[in-house]
């Protein structure tokens, strides 16, 4: 499905969860966008490992508890493939400051 205001694709869960079908990929849900970082799996710090125990996921907690920089937010929307549809939206997980 595709959002005609913005050109974005728009996916409910079932669909993101049909392209995680596909184990050659790996699919990840960030505060309600979708994300395809097969191809970051090698870069990643972290290793790819913590990235592929998501796959197919939510992942937007473990995502925000690293505290990830600026940077690293700014280099995700290079794998942003869709966002979630309004009627499965999930409230938005922000970085706490403790």
């Amino acid at each position: 499905m595709v959002d005609t205001q913005s050109d974005k694709q728009v996916l409910t869960l079932s669909e993101v969860q049909k392209l995680a079908e596909d184990k050659s990929r790996c699919i990840l849900i960030i505060n309600n966008r979708v994300y395809d970082v097969t191809k970051f799996l090698d870069e990643h710090p972290g290793g790819e490992e913590v990235l592929k125990e998501q796959h197919g996921k939510d992942a937007s907690q473990e995502f925000e508890d690293i505290r990830h920089s600026p940077d690293a937010r700014e280099l995700m929307k290079k794998y942003e493939i869709a966002e979630i549809h309004k009627d499965d939206v999930r409230p938005v997980i922000t970085v706490r400051n403790n």
